[in-house]
């Protein structure tokens, strides 16, 4: 039976599941009657429902699963650093080499500016924010394709791998950033208020990186080379970010240029949180706060439109 939204609800006898159909008037209290003329007891039915392919996600369903969330999330984690020569130390190596670069040809070559705070602070309190990002975006995007036999076996929500992915990049930044702790307090840069902002910033960005990859990993199951596109796109948000820079270097006709990527307001929001330097700009705010809504509901929304096709085309 179809509703006007064209939900599809199906009431079936669940002992005789793929024998009887009953009709759509069929009551929960249905007898069948026996030979003798007295009722046995009452059949068991279940309502099936098809949801639209523009239906929301439904969060009670993530939560039935979150077991399988959570046994994911550890899998990517386990696998990441198994049989890894250095292990978890490429958490921290890996910010602290890209700061390195960037404090050579930024700091010493170009002499840019850095709010007053050693290059090399400045740069890797960047990168922690831009790695929590990336590193969202890139593994969200591929999960679908990566996890292909898992996908076309069984079913479970297909929305648990792209969350699976978050708990990898939480644990990283929790490593850099008690690593950034340790240099401010070597450079006796003190913490002040300002860092109890610092999560709220932190959510917005990986709620970006998580609202892209729910579209980009629905994408790729159709066209494979995104995966070849993604790591070029984060290279350019890399340098169109004041990641190297401030954002008071940056000449002012090319300020709002900036300022329309929305990870850019971020930085400089988790930058004034961590060192205190630069300032927050409350529209600019409002504009990645809308921008994260935005990308998370068109990626929900285009991840629940194509999700129904992944075991057949994947």
């Amino acid at each position: 039976m179809a509703d006007g939204d064209g939900v599809l609800v199906l009431r079936m006898n669940i002992a005789e599941f793929q024998s009887i159909v009953i009709p759509a008037d069929a009551g929960n209290d249905r007898r069948e009657a026996t030979r003798d003329g007295s009722h046995a007891k009452p059949r068991q039915f279940k309502d099936i429902e098809r949801r639209s392919r523009w239906s929301m996600i439904d969060p009670r369903e993530i939560w039935q699963y979150r077991d399988l969330l959570f046994v994911l999330a550890m899998r990517d984690v386990k696998l990441r650093y198994r049989q890894a020569l250095l292990g978890v130390c490429w958490v921290v190596l890996q910010p602290l080499l890209s700061a390195g670069v960037f404090a050579f040809v930024f700091g010493h070559v170009l002499k840019t500016p850095s709010d007053g705070v050693p290059y090399m602070v400045f740069c890797f309190a960047g990168m922690l924010v831009f790695n929590a990002f990336s590193g969202t975006l890139s593994r969200s995007s591929a999960c679908i394709v990566g996890n292909s036999q898992l996908i076309s076996k069984i079913y479970f929500p297909r929305l648990v791998l792209p969350l699976s992915t978050v708990f990898a990049t939480l644990i990283d930044f929790a490593v850099g950033l008690a690593l950034m702790f340790v240099i401010l307090a070597l450079g006796r840069i003190g913490l002040g208020w300002r860092v109890l902002l610092l999560p709220a910033w932190i959510v917005l960005a990986i709620g970006l990186a998580v609202g892209l990859g729910l579209y980009t990993c629905a994408a790729m199951v159709r066209y494979r080379d995104l995966q070849y596109v993604i790591p070029v796109l984060l290279q350019l948000i890399l340098y169109a970010s004041p990641i190297a820079y401030p954002m008071s270097a940056a000449p002012a006709h090319l300020r709002t240029w900036l300022y329309l990527n929305p990870l850019s307001s971020l930085l400089e929001a988790c930058r004034w949180s961590l060192l205190g330097r630069g300032a927050i700009s409350g529209p600019w705010i409002l504009y990645s706060v809308t921008c994260v809504i935005v990308s998370l509901l068109i990626g929900a929304t285009a991840f629940k439109r194509l999700e129904r096709d992944f075991a057949d085309v994947i």
